[in-house]
C-alpha cells in the first residue's frame, strides 16, 4: 500500500506540480463552466455540428483536446499563485487590447461577429501562463553557457522581421489609429530590450504554443483573418511577441508600482533598499 503513494508522490515532483496548481486547475475549470452557463447558445451551436449517423470518435475535435490537456499540464507545473495571478491579470489586460485592436479593424473576424467576444478573453492569461511554464523549459534545457552574443543576435534577427511581416499584414489599416498605436508600442518594445535570451526564447515559446491555437481556431473558423490563411504565419507568430508584450508590461506594471510606493511609504523605499 506505500509503494504507491510513494510511486505518486514522486510522479508529482517529476511534475513540479504544488498545491497552488490544484487551485490553477480548479480557476480553469470553473472558468470554462461560466463560460458554458453564460454562451450557452454557443454551446448548443457547436454540439450542434455532430452527425448521429456517424461515429463521435470520428467526428471527435482531437486538436482541442490536445490543445485543453496540453495547457492544463503546462499550467499546473511549477505553479505559485503569488506570481501567476499577476500574469493572468496582465493576460486579461492584454489579450483584451489585443482582440479590441484586431477585431475593431476587421483584421480578423469571430464567427459571432462580436468586437471582441468576452468569453474568448480568458484564454488569453491561460496561454500566457503555458507560455511562461514553456519558457522555463527552454531556459533549463538550453545551456547557460551560450554566449551573450548568440542571443543578441537572434533577438535582432527575429524581432525585426517579425515587425517588418506585422506592417506587412496590417497595411490594409494602416489609417487606423488603433494600428498606429499598436505599431508604435511594438517598436518600442522591439528597440528597448531588458533581456535577449529570455525574450528570444518566450518567442519561440509562444509562437510553437500559437501554432496549434491558430490551427484550431482558423480550420474550425472560430475565427477568420482577412487573408483567410488558415493559418497566417504572422498570426502564429504573434503569440510569441503578445508573449513577450505581455511580461515587458508586466515588469513596467512592477516597476512603476514600486517607484509609487517609495513616494507615498518611505518605509518601503528603505526596506527595497536594504
Amino acid at each position: 500500500m506505500q509503494q504507491p503513494q510513494a510511486t505518486q508522490q514522486s510522479q508529482t515532483t517529476a511534475l513540479g506540480w504544488t498545491r497552488s496548481s490544484y487551485i490553477l486547475l480548479s480557476i480553469f475549470l470553473a472558468t470554462l463552466v461560466v463560460i458554458g452557463i453564460v454562451w450557452w447558445p454557443l454551446v448548443e451551436a457547436y454540439l450542434a455540428t455532430y452527425n448521429p449517423d456517424y461515429p463521435v470518435w470520428v467526428q471527435f475535435d482531437w486538436l482541442l483536446l490536445g490543445n485543453f490537456l496540453l495547457m492544463s499540464i503546462l499550467i499546473m507545473a511549477g505553479a505559485d499563485l503569488k506570481t501567476d495571478l499577476f500574469i493572468i491579470l496582465v493576460g486579461l489586460g492584454g489579450g483584451l487590447a489585443i482582440e479590441g485592436w484586431g477585431t475593431q479593424t476587421e483584421l480578423w473576424v469571430y464567427y459571432t461577429v462580436e468586437r471582441p467576444p468576452l468569453w474568448i478573453i480568458p484564454a488569453w492569461p491561460i496561454a500566457n501562463l503555458s507560455i511562461e511554464r514553456l519558457t522555463r523549459l527552454l531556459q533549463r534545457w538550453i545551456p547557460e553557457t551560450w554566449s551573450h552574443w548568440a542571443f543578441f543576435t537572434l533577438y535582432w534577427l527575429i524581432f525585426p522581421t517579425f515587425f517588418a511581416m506585422m506592417v506587412v499584414f496590417v497595411w490594409p489599416t494602416l489609417d487606423k489609429s488603433l494600428t498606429v498605436l499598436a505599431l508604435t508600442a511594438c517598436a518600442l518594445m522591439i528597440a528597448t530590450p531588458t533581456d535577449h535570451r529570455r525574450a528570444t526564447l518566450m518567442f519561440i515559446a509562444g509562437a510553437g504554443l500559437g501554432y496549434f491555437l491558430e490551427l484550431w481556431g482558423t480550420t474550425r473558423h472560430c475565427w477568420t483573418y482577412y487573408t483567410l490563411q488558415t493559418p497566417p504565419l504572422f498570426a502564429v507568430l504573434a503569440h510569441g511577441f503578445a508573449a513577450v508584450a505581455f511580461w515587458r508590461s508586466g515588469l513596467l506594471i512592477k516597476r512603476l508600482g514600486r517607484k509609487l510606493l517609495s513616494k507615498t511609504l518611505p518605509s518601503y523605499a528603505q526596506s527595497a533598499e536594504s
